[in-house]
């Protein structure tokens, strides 16, 4: 998807790494992984395609957790089948091109759930604050343009990434230190000056991720603010309530990238198997958890699955006895 002219690099591949230090039990590291995967294809195709069937979850709660879905599912078909690859085959030769493909779509489907996130913040404000007027302030037509708006500036910023990647070559080293490509460990191996390539990835990091942190967490301070306002304990219990699914997706997303940079600037150097299993974390556990998170905390949702998958049994036949 993303060709490049490597004629000056003494290296035509790069090459992803499994765990580092951990490569005698790549095999048995391989089952959990493997489990999780399937978890992760199963769970989101699950909550995508009922939301997709069923009429009544066609509100903006359930529309924001179909793109939600959607991203994870994404994510995770970028990142695992590279990591399973690894750990059974041993293969992790990448071209330069497979590898600046799969580095904009972990990157790009990063961005759409920080986004995603974002969106379904300002949901959870609008339904706590306004209830009355919620369902005319979140229509149809606006949840559209939200989406539309995430896809639209999260491929603005994103497809420049592995163009500017092009003008590189590479001549140190082509081992990266995690088991898929990601932006910053693939400059770090360029032979040429990279400083336009890494003022943009963190102009990219600040401007998505950053901004979507800070305007979270502003929601939640305006969340708060109503919340204490309602007289009744019961009544903030209940609107607090319907915000504990969204924010644990917000603290699976966006934790382990939190820690992992303050690890990286200012704790103390620890093995590089340490960093490697958060980034993991980062990318690996929200695709995963977040659909067990949903399931478990919506009535609605876990209803219609179970219709979905257990069956009815036969209506047994009512008599009527007229007295």
């Amino acid at each position: 998807m993303f060709p490049i002219n490597n004629t000056n690099s003494i290296f035509s591949t790069f090459l992803v790494t499994g765990i580092p230090g951990l490569e005698a039990a790549h095999i048995w590291i391989s089952i959990p992984f493997c489990a999780m995967f399937f978890v992760t294809l199963v769970g989101n195709v699950t909550i995508i395609a009922v939301i997709w069937q069923q009429h009544t979850l066609h509100g903006p709660m359930y529309l924001f957790l179909a793109m939600l879905a959607a991203s994870d599912l994404g994510l995770s078909l970028f990142t695992f089948p590279t990591m399973l690859r690894i750990f059974w085959l041993g293969a992790g030769e990448l071209t330069f091109s497979a590898c600046f493909t799969q580095m904009f779509f972990i990157h790009t489907f990063q961005d759409f759930e920080s986004a995603v996130i974002l969106a379904m913040a300002f949901d959870r404000y609008v339904a706590i604050s306004r209830p009355l007027h919620y369902s005319s302030i979140l229509t149809s037509s606006v949840i559209a343009k939200i989406g539309l708006a995430i896809v639209v500036r999260t491929l603005t910023i994103q497809v420049p990434l592995p163009v500017l990647l092009r003008r590189l070559y590479f001549c140190h080293s082509n081992v990266l230190s995690h088991p898929y490509c990601l932006h910053p460990d693939i400059i770090k191996l360029s032979c040429t000056n990279t400083r336009i390539n890494s003022i943009y990835g963190l102009f990219v990091l600040l401007s998505t991720m950053g901004l979507d942190f800070l305007l979270i967490l502003f929601s939640y301070i305006l969340i708060l603010k109503t919340v204490l306002s309602i007289a009744s304990y019961g009544g903030c219990l209940k609107a607090l309530n319907t915000c504990i699914s969204h924010v644990c997706a917000v603290i699976l997303f966006f934790t382990p990238m939190l820690c992992l940079s303050i690890l990286h600037r200012f704790g103390p150097k620890l093995p590089s198997h340490v960093y490697v299993t958060m980034a993991n974390m980062h990318f690996l556990i929200p695709p995963v958890m977040n659909p067990i998170v949903y399931v478990m905390k919506n009535k609605q949702i876990r209803d219609k699955i179970l219709k979905l998958f257990i069956k009815k049994g036969p209506e047994k036949s009512q008599v009527k006895f007229i007295t």
